[in-house]
């Protein structure tokens, strides 16, 4: 379980639940430890998110302004010492300081209705409504780290994919030049290997650039100025079996996505008990000593006051308050209408992804990789022709790619529904992956 900390006096904590991070963790289960130095894994990255990320930190600071104003709010109301002088300076009898009187008092209100109570409960709310949404904000990281992580690795793939077609270019000019020196070809099959080769090479070279770009971005989450990784590690194509619409929807409730409004709720739900509170009035009062001047006698003071018609004024309070916690019912249901359809999409989009990435695999590469292993053996034999040759490679290298890019769209939908659902993608813990 993963553990938040943060200081509010006994120093409060609140807990992520493993499940939450499933979503940054989708590839965890087929990512092995290795150095950093060398290989990223998703744990990894994830740490190293949750540890640095800018908008995860400015959550302590948040925390630490909240619990300012809860200790703001337990506080009582405060005493005023007044001082006081009359009958100074006026004319006739009151010329002068012989008539003068001094008054010395010390005031302060009491606070009826419950008004420090609803204080403290307005700002405890707040404070459970922070925690929610940092893990929102958490969930949400966790995310945007897996989306990177997985574009990263799928142009690591398509850079290795890169590669074997630059080899096959460059065995395919060898072929060729062989073929030209014996007569048995012409010399432009030659020039078309030999340009074949110089535009692989190219291709290879821009992705590997854009793998640059992509560690970098990656690296950036946990503000590094440089990537200090080769590789990423992980497997596109572990692939899992997804639940039933209507159960992975059911999830979305308890969701922090969700869990957000139901502290804001409770949070307007505190602001309306005190709107409510303010409409009962605090009674003032003081005490005092008064010096006359003239005899030198001294007498004690006392007075209360109470305000009157303060529930008539404070009702347009009350009401705001309302309103304001009947908007967010509405805002919550608004945004279950909107994660459902998101879910939905995804939902649909992954299971068509992971089957074209499995059949890619399992029956569209096999049967490629055949025909082949025959046309070279033909074209060697002078019985295809080098396009028959060259037609036969690019379309296996096309179906790689094509699995790649199946596979990480379905592992980008799987990201987003368990971003939604705060849960793993799976039935339970024993669900198999798909069959590669």
């Amino acid at each position: 379980m993963f553990l938040f900390t943060y200081g509010h006096g006994d120093r409060r904590r609140f807990r992520c639940s493993l499940h939450y991070l499933c979503a940054a963790l989708l590839l965890s289960g087929y990512v092995s430890t290795v150095s950093a130095q060398e290989s990223l894994t998703l744990t990894e990255a994830t740490r190293r998110t949750l540890t640095h990320y800018p908008e995860l930190q400015v959550f302590q600071w948040r925390f630490q302004a909240l619990e300012a104003m809860r200790d703001t709010a337990q506080l009582t109301p405060a005493y005023e010492l007044g001082f006081e002088a009359e009958n100074i300076g006026g004319s006739g009898n009151f010329s002068g300081t012989d008539n003068m009187e001094l008054t010395l008092s010390l005031s302060s209100v009491i606070e009826l209705g419950g008004k420090r109570e609803s204080r403290v409960a307005v700002a405890d709310s707040r404070y459970a409504l922070a925690q929610a949404e940092r893990e929102a904000k958490a969930l949400d990281s966790l995310g945007l780290v897996t989306q990177r992580f997985i574009a990263t690795l799928t142009l690591q793939e398509k850079l290795a994919v890169s590669i074997e077609a630059t080899q096959l270019a460059e065995q395919t000019y060898q072929l060729t030049s062989e073929r030209v020196q014996r007569g048995a070809a012409p010399e432009a099959e030659r020039l078309r290997a030999q340009a074949a080769v110089k535009q692989s090479r190219m291709r290879q070279a821009a992705l590997a650039a854009e793998l640059k770009s992509r560690k970098f971005a990656l690296a950036s989450l946990w503000k590094a100025e440089q990537h200090d990784f080769d590789t990423v590690s992980g497997d596109l194509f572990q692939l899992e079996e997804p639940a039933a619409f209507d159960v992975l929807y059911k999830r979305v409730a308890a969701s922090p996505a969700i869990t957000v409004y139901a502290s804001e709720e409770r949070l307007r739900d505190a602001e309306v008990s005190l709107a409510r509170s303010q409409s009962t009035s605090n009674v003032q009062w003081s005490l005092g000593v008064r010096r006359f001047e003239d005899p030198g006698d001294s007498a004690f003071t006392a007075g209360v006051s109470v305000p009157l018609f303060s529930g008539r004024r404070n009702r347009g309070e009350v009401q705001s308050a309302l309103a304001e916690r009947e908007m967010v019912r509405y805002r919550r249901e608004s945004a279950l209408l909107d994660i459902r359809a998101r879910l939905f999409e995804a939902w649909q989009t992954y299971q068509q992804s992971a089957a074209a990435a499995r059949q890619i695999r399992n029956e569209v590469i096999p049967a490629l990789e055949q025909a082949l292993g025959q046309t070279r053996q033909a074209y060697e034999r002078g019985r295809y022709s080098y396009v028959d040759w060259v037609s036969v490679q690019r379309e296996l290298l096309d179906a790689r790619l094509a699995a790649i890019d199946a596979a990480s769209t379905a592992l980008f939908n799987q990201a987003l529904i368990e971003q939604l659902t705060a849960e793993p993608l799976a039935f339970d813990a024993t669900t198999k992956p798909l069959q590669r």
